[in-house]
């Protein structure tokens, strides 16, 4: 008698340790019943906001739930994500958020998070490439033509951005840190009207993505001369890159999607799954192309180690430039 019942408590046993694993997977699989809201904290028509639009639509689709655009612009990005990072962790609130996140981690003193500590890598989903880029009246065609030119005109050619601490900014500050030239920075509310002034002359030089000046760049309105990112762009295949003059120069701007901390395992992967097979798909992969930018697939810790990486990267330019916030 004691042999079958031993035998009984085994299988009970087992059978209890197995309930919390068949309750995570299906509770991941009925994972969304309700509308999931996409958290963007930029305002409408920024790449995060085309960005989370895209992908959006895309897991909508895919996982038959609503999945809703809010923008929670202002603090330099930081009310949206302060507002995701005390969201519940059940993944009805996401952020959709980019290169900003590891920007802000030095160039604010003191932020109400640690998005590191706070905030769960879900899925990386777009590389954006920036582009320098020059008015067509400076005497330049070339990288090196430019840096002979500044060195000859230390504190007389302008660079702009869409303000401090921007990705257009810290970008250019790399230039600066990895050439010894002297720009004077000249920062303003958003990429549009720095890149009107960069048209207009008021302005010489800018960093800006690719997604926001390419119809500039191809309507011989702006002067490329090189793209950040260490490979030459599709959109724009006959431009070298930085790094092809400047060895080790890589810059770019990337978005991803994000969750709060203690957010289900389970719930990451699915959404990690449903995207990934998103930027694979050709329709969804063609649009962003489109604008510019190239996708980027991976898993969460991918995406968690290149937030890390850009965190250091960004903090030691952040440091050399002096930037502050506006």
């Amino acid at each position: 008698m004691k042999l079958p019942r031993r035998r009984q408590f085994l299988h009970l046993a087992a059978g209890a340790a197995a309930l919390p694993a068949i309750s995570r997977m299906s509770w991941a699989q009925s994972y969304p019943t309700q509308a999931v809201r996409l958290i963007v904290p930029f305002a409408a028509g920024a790449v995060n906001d085309i960005t989370a639009r895209l992908i959006g639509r895309w897991l909508s689709e895919r996982l038959s739930q609503p999945f809703i655009i809010e923008n929670r612009p202002g603090g330099g990005a930081n009310v949206g994500i302060e507002a995701v990072v005390r969201a519940p962790a059940d993944g009805y609130t996401l952020l959709v958020i980019g290169t900003t996140a590891a920007i802000n981690a030095t160039l604010f003193e003191k932020l109400n998070y640690n998005f590191i500590r706070d905030i769960a890598p879900v899925a990386s989903i777009i590389r954006v490439p920036h582009v320098m880029q020059v008015n067509p009246s400076l005497p330049v065609t070339t990288v090196p033509e430019f840096i002979a030119y500044a060195k000859a005109n230390p504190g007389k050619i302008s660079m702009g951005s869409g303000g401090n601490g921007s990705p257009a900014h810290v970008i250019g500050e790399h230039f600066k840190m990895m050439t010894g030239v002297n720009l004077v920075h000249v920062p303003y509310r958003g990429g549009a009207p720095a890149l009107t002034d960069l048209i207009g002359g008021q302005i010489q030089v800018a960093f800006i993505d690719m997604a926001g000046s390419i119809e500039y760049i191809r309507a011989g309105k702006l002067r490329a001369l090189a793209v950040t990112t260490a490979t030459r762009s599709e959109a724009l295949p006959d431009i070298p890159t930085i790094g092809d003059f400047v060895p080790g120069f890589e810059a770019s701007q990337w978005v991803g999607l994000g969750a709060p901390k203690n957010t289900r395992s389970e719930i990451i992967g699915k959404l990690n799954t449903e995207i990934n097979a998103g930027l694979v798909d050709p329709k969804l992969k063609a649009r962003f192309a489109d604008r510019g930018s190239t996708v980027l697939p991976g898993s969460a810790a991918d995406f968690g180690k290149l937030i890390a990486d850009d965190t250091e990267k960004w903090g030691k330019v952040i440091k050399f430039s002096g930037a502050k916030p506006e």
